[in-house]
C-alpha cells in the first residue's frame, strides 16, 4: 500500500511541476458578482470591500451579513454609501434569525436569489460569473482575466472554476504570546499554505484528467447558469452539507457541466496560528465530507462521469473513514509487538538483530516519503528562497502535520453519531487578539 501510495504521489507531482502558465482572457467579457458570506467580521470586512472595489471596479461586491452581533451590517452600510454618494457596486444582504445562521450554504442561498431578482429575468445568466470569497480573502488581481480564459470561462460548458489558495500570513510569527506559541503558531500556518499550494494543487490538477475537479469555500467562481441549472424549484444551489464547496461541485458535475482549476491565480486567507481552531475548522471539513457521502448513488449512477471519474470522487469521500480504519487497525502490530516484548524480550531483540529491523526501515522510508517529497516541491514551486535543508524539515513537519485528520475523523463522527449538524464559525486571527485585549482589560 505505502509503494502504491508513493507511485501515486510521483504521478501528480510530475504534472504540477511541469506546469506552464495559459493564456489570459478579457475580464470585460463576463460580469463578475462576488459573494462575501459575514457573520460578525466587523474586524476584517471593510479592508475586504476596499480590496475588492480597488482591484475588481467592474466586479459588484454582494456581502451576506448572517445576523451579525457586531458593526458588520454598519461598516458595509458606511462604505456603500462613499462620502454621500451611493456605491452600487455594492450590496448588503442581511439574513434576520430564526432564518439566519443556518449554515454558509444558506447564506449564499440568499444571496443567489437576491442577486437574481436584481438582474431581472432577461439577463443573461451565461456571463454572469458569482465569485465566493471569505471574509478575510484576497482574490489575485489577476483572477478575473484569469477565469475568463479560453479554457476556463471562456468555454461555455465549464459551469465553475477553483483558483489556488495561499496563506497571506505565512512566515509571520504573532507578538502577543509566548515564545514557543509563537514559533508553533508560524509552523502550523506553513504547514497550511504548503499543504493548499502543493498537494491540494497538485491533487486538482490530477482531477482535471479524471474531469473531477472540486470547488473550494474561497475563491470559488462559477457560472449563474449553472447555479441555475442545479438550484430547483426552491432556488438553492448550494445543500445542507457542512462541506457545501465539495457538494456543490458534484451536484455541477452530475449536471453535465465541466469545472476547472487554476494556479495561474489564487485567492490569499490568513491561516490558523491556534491549534484548537484548526483542529475544529478540519472537523467540520470532515463531518462534511462524511456528510456527502449520500452522493455516492448519484456520482455512481451519473452518465456525466467517466468510470475513472466516479471511483476518484468516491475515494475522496472515503478518505475520513479510511482514516478512522487506519486509527484501529495501525496500532494492533505494534502492540502485539510490546506484549511480546514484555513476555519475551530475547525473541524479540534477536529477531531484530537477524534482520527484522530492515522491515521497519523500508515501512518508515516509504510512509514518510510521500509526505517529506512535499517540502521540497514547495520550495521548487512556491519558495524557491528557501534552503533545501529548511525544506526537508517542511517535508518532516509536513508528515507528523497529515496525522491531524486522524483526530479530526474522529471529532467529525462523533458529532455525526450526537446529531451535531450545526455550522461553527472559525474565528479569525484578528478576532481572537480583539477578544485576549478585552480579557487583558
Amino acid at each position: 500500500m505505502s509503494v502504491a501510495f508513493l507511485t501515486y504521489v510521483f504521478v501528480i507531482v510530475v504534472p504540477y511541476l511541469r506546469r506552464k502558465p495559459a493564456p489570459l482572457g478579457v475580464a470585460n467579457s463576463l460580469e463578475w458578482h462576488f459573494f462575501v458570506p459575514c457573520r460578525d467580521e466587523e474586524a476584517v470586512i471593510g479592508d475586504t470591500i476596499r480590496y475588492l472595489r480597488t482591484n475588481f471596479p467592474i466586479a459588484h461586491v454582494w456581502v451576506i451579513d448572517d445576523d451579525s452581533d457586531d458593526r458588520t451590517a454598519g461598516v458595509v452600510r458606511t462604505l456603500r454609501r462613499n462620502g454621500g454618494e451611493t456605491d452600487k457596486h455594492i450590496h448588503l444582504v442581511q439574513r434576520h434569525r430564526p432564518q439566519a445562521r443556518t449554515g454558509k450554504g444558506d447564506a449564499l442561498n440568499d444571496a443567489y436569489r437576491t442577486l437574481k431578482m436584481w438582474m431581472g429575468r432577461h439577463a443573461d445568466a451565461d456571463r454572469a460569473i458569482v465569485v465566493v470569497v471569505d471574509a478575510d480573502g484576497r482574490p489575485g488581481t489577476n483572477c478575473l482575466e484569469v477565469c475568463a480564459a479560453p479554457h476556463l470561462f471562456g468555454d461555455p460548458r465549464v459551469g465553475a472554476v477553483q483558483v489556488d489558495v495561499r496563506m497571506i500570513n505565512k512566515g509571520e510569527r504573532q507578538s502577543d504570546v509566548a515564545s514557543w506559541r509563537r514559533y508553533f503558531g508560524a509552523a502550523l500556518v506553513r504547514m497550511q499554505d504548503l499543504e493548499f499550494r502543493t498537494a491540494i494543487a497538485a491533487i486538482q490538477m490530477s482531477r482535471g484528467v479524471t474531469g473531477t475537479i472540486s470547488m473550494g469555500g474561497n475563491g470559488q467562481f462559477t457560472r449563474l447558469s449553472a447555479l441555475d441549472s442545479i438550484a430547483g424549484p426552491a432556488g438553492s444551489p448550494w445543500r445542507g452539507s457542512l462541506l457545501e464547496d465539495f457538494e456543490l461541485g458534484v451536484h455541477l458535475l452530475t449536471q453535465g457541466w465541466r469545472t476547472g482549476f487554476s494556479m495561474d491565480t489564487h485567492v490569499n486567507q490568513e491561516g490558523l496560528y491556534s491549534l484548537r481552531r484548526f483542529l475544529a475548522q478540519r472537523t467540520r471539513w470532515g463531518q462534511g465530507t462524511m456528510q456527502c457521502m449520500r452522493y455516492l448513488r448519484r456520482i455512481w449512477d451519473s452518465e456525466h462521469l467517466s468510470t475513472l471519474g466516479a471511483a476518484e470522487m468516491m475515494y475522496y469521500l472515503a478518505q475520513p473513514w479510511m482514516q478512522l480504519l487506519g486509527t484501529l487497525i495501525y496500532p494492533i502490530p505494534m502492540f502485539l509487538m510490546a506484549w511480546r516484548f514484555v513476555t519475551a524480550p530475547g525473541e524479540v531483540v534477536t529477531w531484530f538483530a537477524d534482520g527484522a529491523w530492515i522491515l521497519f526501515a523500508v515501512y518508515g522510508a516509504f510512509g514518510l516519503l510521500p509526505f517529506v517529497l512535499w517540502g521540497p516541491v514547495y520550495r521548487a514551486k512556491c519558495e524557491p528562497g528557501t534552503s533545501f535543508v529548511r525544506s526537508l524539515g517542511y517535508g518532516f513537519a509536513y508528515a507528523l502535520y497529515i496525522y491531524t485528520f486522524y483526530v479530526t475523523s474522529w471529532r467529525a463522527v462523533i458529532r455525526l453519531v450526537r446529531g451535531h449538524n450545526g455550522w461553527t464559525k472559525t474565528r479569525r486571527n484578528t478576532e481572537a487578539r480583539i477578544g485576549k485585549v478585552a480579557l487583558d482589560h
